[in-house]
């Protein structure tokens, strides 16, 4: 199984995963809105924006020296600068994809990579894949009335490459790979930012016993998962479907016991 490890600790913003994406699968120009509220752009991943980089601003505050010579009053002292956090944000190629399982057509499928793919011919754009998706990242092209999103460069992968996104990261924030092998590595870089003092650096999907099996697609983070916009603890919106359908079995058994004794019952007065 081949994914991605995103490591925003070394993440610059430069966006050139953006249009290495865009340019390598023809995605379409998506409105480049100024959003008025920082660099970024593309305002989070839609059916034209398969990859998204965010950008977030932290004021960091001084906090006041331990022996009282802070400011009058115990208040703390002035700004001492901004801290950015940036993350290039994608598909996580889930291990329990909902939007796969609910998708009547077989538009979407499992790859012989592992990864998670919309077959644009296939699609009939009934769209009830996107609300399936825990990550809001699946999306409909009203324009053209199909869904689109991250394929992992299926394509290239079938070549022997490695995704555009990740081959034009200038940084190797952006890692391609093996899975496993991934998750190793990104076990060991969390130890050495931990051991450097960055303590509330975290891995966010690399879990496969989180509630999507865990991502294809997983992320080291330094702050929480909502500052980047991500959802605390995501949960496949399928998990309960087999036992729902298995309840209704019963149900509809437990109905037709109940009429058929109460046919033979009425045939015998």
């Amino acid at each position: 199984r081949m994914g991605f490890f995103t490591d925003t600790s070394v993440c610059i913003g430069c966006k050139a995963c953006e249009v290495a994406c865009k340019e390598w699968n023809g995605v379409p120009e998506d409105g480049l809105a100024f959003l008025g509220t920082s660099y970024d752009n593309t305002g989070g991943l839609g059916a034209s924006s398969w990859r998204h980089v965010a950008f977030i601003e932290q004021r960091k505050v001084a906090v006041p020296p331990a022996d009282g010579a802070g400011p009058p009053g115990g208040a703390a002292g002035p700004r001492d600068g901004v801290r950015w956090l940036m993350s290039s944000d994608v598909c996580k190629h889930c291990t329990s994809a909902a939007c796969l399982e609910v998708c009547p057509t077989g538009a979407l499928i499992r790859t012989e990579f592992g990864t998670v793919v919309v077959q644009e011919d296939v699609c009939n754009g009934c769209g009830y894949c996107v609300p399936a998706c825990p990550f809001g990242v699946i999306d409909k092209r009203e324009e053209d009335g199909r869904v689109f999103k991250c394929t992992l460069c299926y394509d290239r992968l079938k070549g022997g490459l490695e995704p555009a996104c990740a081959k034009a990261c200038p940084t190797e924030s952006i890692q391609f790979g093996p899975l496993l092998e991934l998750r190793k590595r990104a076990g060991g870089r969390l130890e050495q930012l931990r051991s450097a003092g960055e303590t509330s650096a975290r891995l966010y999907g690399a879990d496969p016993g989180d509630g999507v099996g865990g991502a294809g697609a997983f992320f080291l983070l330094l702050d929480e998962p909502e500052v980047y916009g991500l959802p605390p603890d995501p949960v496949s919106t399928t998990r309960d479907l087999p036992g729902a359908w298995k309840a209704a079995a019963a149900a509809a058994g437990s109905l037709l016991a109940g009429v058929a004794a109460a046919f033979l019952a009425g045939r015998r007065s």
